[in-house]
Order: structure tokens, then C-alpha cells, then sequence
């Protein structure tokens, strides 16, 4: 391996000596995964249409949002924008997000599997 860096050393300084200096590359850093569930809400300008006053408050997918200005817009110069959000629920759904138990029961399980079956031939 000594004889590939002695090369790629000399290529260098060769490089350099004739101004072709190759810019250090920075590392390209890993993108995130996309959010599947990733969302955004239309937030109005001052003087926002009737069109962008109706979508106020709705959640959408960020894939199924409708493009800015929205179609029908009578503003010359549109100041609505897009706020994102992480999930398209406002928050938790699920009873036990919201500490609600569904079975009746809220503890932990104490249940221990059957040593035999039901049947006395089981045994």
C-alpha cells in the first residue's frame, strides 16, 4: 500500500505545481429518512383569500397538500405559507396515549402460562 500513497502523493504535488488543485470534498452528510407521516397546514397571510381562510385549520399529508397560491386565490401577492409538522395527528389518538386503559385493567401482566391443559388427560 506504501507504493499506491508514495503515487497518489506525487499526483498531487504535480497537480499543484501545474494549478490544477482539486478542491477538498467535504463529507455529503447522510440524509434522514422521509417522514411517511410528515404534514403541513396552510398558515394565511394578512390578507389571506377566502380559499386559504377554508383550508385554515386542516392537516394534510405534505405529498397531498395543495400547491401555493391555492387555486382561486384573488391576491396579487400571496403571503401564505406552508407550517410542517412531524405526524398529521394534532395529538395522541390512542387511550392509552391519553392514559385511558380499554381493557379495564391498568397494571401489569400477572397472568403465568398454564402448567397443563384443561383436560384431566393433560395432566
Amino acid at each position: 500500500m506504501g507504493g499506491v500513497q508514495l503515487a497518489t502523493g506525487i499526483l498531487k504535488r504535480a497537480r499543484a505545481l501545474f494549478g490544477r488543485v482539486e478542491p477538498e470534498t467535504a463529507p455529503v452528510p447522510a440524509k434522514k429518512p422521509p417522514n411517511p407521516f410528515h404534514s403541513v397546514t396552510i398558515a394565511i397571510g394578512p390578507r389571506a383569500c377566502a380559499a386559504a381562510r377554508a383550508l385554515r385549520d386542516r392537516r394534510f399529508l405534505s405529498r397531498e397538500a395543495p400547491a401555493l397560491p391555492l387555486k382561486g386565490c384573488d391576491c396579487s401577492d400571496c403571503s401564505c405559507r406552508y407550517e410542517h409538522y412531524d405526524d398529521r395527528r394534532k395529538s395522541g389518538r390512542r387511550a392509552r396515549d391519553l392514559g385511558v386503559s380499554i381493557d379495564g385493567y391498568d397494571g401489569s401482566e400477572k397472568r403465568t402460562k398454564a402448567k397443563r391443559g384443561r383436560r384431566k388427560a393433560d395432566g
